[in-house]
């Protein structure tokens, strides 16, 4: 499973595909994981600026709430947030 949730927190590994016409959920990746598409470059830190923007956006929390845990440079990344009812319904909707 790609997300675990743990004292009202979620923690999600993503496999990060930059430069995408479009930021959006993809389908998982492995067992593990979970593919997003993030439109912006994979330089200067920018793909996980819009990958935070992205999350915060979709799950209904602040960018400055979001962490991440490992994967800075990496497109496998493993990022906490709080858990939302957006995320709640998300997970509900797609069938995780």
């Amino acid at each position: 499973m790609f997300y675990k949730i743990e004292d009202s927190f979620v923690t999600i590994k993503v496999k990060a595909q930059p430069k995408a016409s479009k930021s959006e959920f993809c389908e998982p990746y492995g067992d593990d994981a979970i593919k997003v598409r993030i439109k912006a470059p994979a330089v200067e830190g920018a793909a996980n600026e819009e990958l935070f923007k992205f999350l915060a956006k979709t799950f209904k929390v602040t960018k400055s709430s979001i962490i991440l845990k490992s994967g800075d440079t990496s497109k496998i990344k493993v990022i906490i947030f709080p858990l939302s009812e957006k995320f709640k319904e998300w997970i509900a909707k797609n069938g995780y």
